[in-house]
């Protein structure tokens, strides 16, 4: 039981040690503003996207549709949207938080944290497995956030140029330019394939290490109910539905370890930008971004511990 859970440390521990040390750096001064600003806009258009783009060259698609992992992961995600906002109206949460409070529910944080620990859980192979869902889910996520904002601040849904945002979005351009270039059986020289190795060795650590020097701890110092109730769903019930439904379809090993990864991780920053764009509540968004990066270090690892001594991954 201990070689286990040392084993499941060893996975989370390189993916949130960065988130840690970059809270650190921020409140010593060696990560500042300029640093964080900079580094994240490199990370998003340039480094993310080549880290997914060699995955998506080297992913197995055949195996991923048998599988079902991406059709389960949808169901999932669905669940938890409809379940969330079931809750959130028996609690009594005010409509306009609802959006909010159900997009902090369902929306992980699988570009950044989720590729880090299924990298750091199996390697290339881990990368290769979560770049097609990532990109599926990424759209979806983005699709239902749009529909839950404007549907609880404005009372319709607006779907204006949000298909259009959604495919400039340098991760998905990268993940889509990778399948095609797989598809079409195209090859690259071999040096290429270096800066891939390259790529994910040095920017998702830093994409990491801006995500923990960005985070504002002292917002949490107004937390209320519903960011500590959202947190529990991103956290907790999330990756149960979640576990839960794959291991009935029949997902075991790698294909159930990353499907757990990408989705049992803090809530994506992304939702906070979102949920301040739709005119939301901005502070609740950022608590929920703020407690569930810091507490996910545990969930995740409890989870994967649990899912290691019965078996199935």
């Amino acid at each position: 039981m201990w070689h286990l859970l040392a084993e499941s440390l060893s996975i989370t521990g390189p993916a949130f040690g960065p988130v840690m040390l970059g809270i650190l750096g921020r409140r010593l001064g060696f990560v500042g503003d300029q640093l964080i600003a900079s580094g994240s806009r490199v990370v998003f258009n340039i480094g993310m996207p080549l880290v997914l783009f060699f995955a998506a060259m080297r992913a197995d698609y055949a195996r991923m549709l048998d599988s079902g992992s991406l059709l389960t992961g949808l169901a999932a995600i669905t669940l938890t949207v409809v379940l969330a906002y079931g809750f959130s109206s028996l609690r009594g949460i005010p409509v306009a938080h609802r959006g909010v409070f159900v997009q902090g529910a369902y929306r992980s944080n699988m570009g950044i944290v989720g590729i880090a620990l299924c990298l750091a859980a199996y390697g290339d192979q881990g990368l290769m497995l979560a770049a097609v869902p990532l990109a599926v889910w990424t759209l979806y996520y983005n699709l239902l956030a749009v529909v839950l904002l404007n549907w609880t601040l404005h009372g319709n849904p607006s779907f204006s140029g949000m298909f259009f945002d959604m495919l400039k979005n340098p991760l998905i351009i990268g993940i889509c330019a990778g399948a095609i270039l797989s598809i079409t059986d195209a090859r690259l020289p071999p040096e290429t394939w270096v800066v891939g190795e390259w790529s994910a060795r040095l920017f998702i650590p830093f994409a990491l290490l801006c995500i923990g020097g960005a985070l504002n701890l002292a917002a949490l110092k107004n937390s209320a109910r519903e960011t500590v109730e959202a947190s529990a769903w991103r956290l907790v019930v999330s990756p149960l539905l979640a576990v839960g439904l794959a291991i009935l379809v029949g997902l075991r090993g790698p294909e159930l370890g990353v499907f757990y990864l990408l989705l049992a991780g803090p809530t994506a920053a992304a939702s906070f930008v979102m949920v301040v764009a739709a005119g939301g509540n901005g502070a609740l968004a950022a608590n929920i971004v703020v407690l569930t990066t810091l507490v996910s270090t545990f969930t995740v690892t409890l989870g994967l511990f649990v899912l290691r001594l019965v078996g199935l991954v």
